[in-house]
């Protein structure tokens, strides 16, 4: 495993808790919106404005343009950016607090410190969250940090497989075929139809990068391996700013995340394709 990918996998559990605490339930209903799907996009573009679906789905890259629609723009009429962004930075610091309890400043401060070494050229959710004001709550602080981290890489990812030549739902597609992830744990939380599946993977075929049973041939792993590679490339600046400190942002994220997967906080499998450190 790169360096660059084993701090997103020693960091990503602390971001996606986001995903599936109560307590961010929570807040989305206690602010006005309604169901899951309508708090994740929000929660995720709110530092972005009121974003449109156009726009959201091209950010979002992998989701369905429908599914996106039927959340956007109508989410920003029960609630603002600005109500949104507040909630869960306070909804995810309560889940953080319920199970790793209060301290962890120093990891806070190493967080912070990859963070500020990020670029945002083409990158505009990571942009979008590093321009979140600060919060008083060293574990908001510690979420919001691994959050900049997290959507840095997304953005590098995204940049590395339209690269490729790759759209949302044939980069999913590649991550299934190398077994990352199983389709069954990311079908349902992506929105596309099974026409879209069947056309996206008959695409692949026709490239030559997929066989007929869904696995990556050998030119589709070397797509695969070039796509993580540019990945990692991308989101060398945070690695390259810690320097000799990166052993000790592990040393004291990876129980962290290992704790909120050990409780359920963060289920494995889980559709980021992320493990137990």
């Amino acid at each position: 495993m790169s360096i660059a990918r084993r701090l997103w996998a020693a960091v990503e559990p602390l971001h996606a808790v986001v995903y599936f605490a109560p307590e961010t339930a929570e807040a989305a209903k206690a602010v006005g919106l309604r169901g899951y799907w309508m708090g994740y996009f929000t929660g995720r573009l709110a530092p972005l404005g009121p974003i449109g679906p156009g726009p959201a789905t091209a950010v979002l890259f992998g989701f369905a343009p429908g599914m996106v629609a039927r959340a956007l723009p109508d989410a920003w009429t029960f609630a603002s950016p600005e109500d949104v962004v507040a909630s869960r930075l306070a909804a995810v610091s309560a889940a953080l607090r319920r199970v790793l309890g209060d301290g962890h400043e120093d990891l806070v401060t190493l967080l912070e410190r990859a963070a500020g070494a990020c670029r945002f050229d083409g990158r505009p959710l990571a942009a979008a969250w590093a321009a979140v004001p600060e919060p008083a709550d060293p574990l908001a602080r510690l979420w919001l940090a691994a959050t900049v981290l997290r959507e840095h890489r997304g953005d590098g990812h995204v940049l590395a497989a339209v690269h490729a030549g790759l759209g949302g739902l044939e980069t999913t597609l590649t991550h299934i075929g190398d077994g990352v992830i199983g389709q069954a744990d990311i079908e349902p939380h992506r929105g596309w139809s099974a026409e879209d599946w069947t056309a996206a993977a008959g695409r692949l075929r026709a490239r030559g990068l997929l066989d007929a049973g869904g696995r990556l041939t050998e030119s589709g792993t070397a797509v695969r391996r070039r796509l993580e590679e540019d990945t990692d490339r991308l989101a060398a600046a945070p690695v390259e700013a810690l320097g000799g400190e990166l052993d000790r942002l592990l040393e004291l994220a990876e129980p962290l995340s290992r704790a909120v997967i050990d409780v359920g906080l963060v289920p494995v499998p889980n559709p980021m394709g992320v493990s137990r450190p």
